[in-house]
């Protein structure tokens, strides 16, 4: 166990010790330690090795010269210079955010940029701005394309957020893979088993081994109508920016021959662009539905990102449960 701040110090200094400046290591400590309170552990401290073996490496840029390229008032491009995709993604959401208070929407599309971790923790910046948000991000080949035998589609996550006129903002961050890639990295590092029903070896044989899975193939949500899914997320975060697609996207753990070159799109606008009373509509939707009779086995009908927040109230008041990995990880990068 670890105290929070103490852990976000020790991840700033590392990123300092590895290039980054003093504004961009705490951007990116900010963002993993969020990851863990949220209990999305796979995108947390688990990846904190990765990225600097990819700084270190030279295919992500700890002095990035990031430009940002006005098409309109509401449309901007930012070419992220390789820089790690925390940095990247910061300055996008709020360029979005900027644009959209000026105009009513905002747009931002990004290039050369990397991993970036939860889009969640993006679009909850917009929210907390009472603006509605959503957010894609290609990824490396995970997920094989309906009707093929090879993975090329990344779990290219779907993210959209709201305000709901409360404290607890809706969010719903998803990767279009029946679990996301970065538990089954976890459980590979740690020696332990994946669910059913979530991966194929590279055989195309189900399997509950994480490293097998790693090797093979994850499975899509809704098997065509979730591969359907990636291949949008592929083209609005990939084709559409001028960013790798169909599969281009590397392998941030295994494949250092390069920059991922990874691309997001970022999209706000006003809550109130053809009503006057959203948030009095929001209310009445939500309170409509968590009405509904409920099943045995549910207590409490309850809309993305509300288990989430209470992770992260309760989480945020305790210490963080550190592996003997992630130990290791510290102890090597601190040196």
């Amino acid at each position: 166990m670890a105290n929070g701040k103490k852990l976000k110090k020790i991840i700033t200094e590392i990123f300092k010790n590895h290039g980054l400046n003093r504004t961009h290591a705490k951007i990116s400590s900010d963002a993993i330690i969020n990851a863990e309170y949220v209990g999305a552990y796979g995108h947390g401290l688990s990846r904190l090795k990765m990225y600097c073996e990819r700084i270190s490496k030279k295919v992500i840029n700890p002095k990035p010269k990031i430009k940002i390229k006005k098409i309109s008032q509401s449309i901007s491009l930012i070419d992220a210079d390789n820089s790690i995709g925390f940095v990247a993604a910061d300055i996008a959401i709020k360029k979005s955010i900027q644009n959209a208070k000026k105009t009513g929407i905002g747009m931002v599309a990004v290039k050369n940029s990397g991993h970036y971790g939860l889009s969640g923790y993006y679009a909850e910046q917009a929210v907390k701005k009472n603006l509605i948000t959503m957010i894609y991000t290609s990824a490396p080949p995970a997920v094989a394309p309906y009707g093929a035998s090879k993975s090329l589609f990344g779990t290219n996550p779907i993210c959209f957020g709201t305000p709901t006129g409360s404290k607890i903002p809706f969010i719903l961050d998803t990767s279009i893979s029946m679990i996301n890639r970065g538990k089954i990295r976890v459980a590979a590092r740690n020696n332990k088993k994946i669910p059913e029903g979530v991966a194929l070896d590279k055989f195309g044989k189900p399997t509950i081994d994480a490293k097998k899975a790693l090797e093979g193939v994850q499975l899509p949500i809704a098997g065509f109508r979730g591969s359907g899914l990636a291949w949008m997320v592929d083209i609005l975060s990939g084709v559409l920016t001028g960013s790798n697609h169909a599969g281009r996207v590397k392998d941030p753990f295994d494949d250092f021959s390069g920059p991922q070159n990874i691309g997001h799109l970022f999209i706000t606008f006003k809550t109130n662009l053809f009503v006057k009373n959203y948030n009095n509509r929001i209310k009445n939707n939500i309170k409509t539905i968590k009405k509904l009779p409920k099943v045995k086995s549910i207590k409490k009908i309850m809309y993305p990102g509300e288990n989430k927040f209470y992770r992260f109230k309760t989480n945020s008041k305790k210490d963080i449960k550190i592996t003997e990995t992630v130990k290791k990880d510290l102890k090597n990068l601190s040196n």
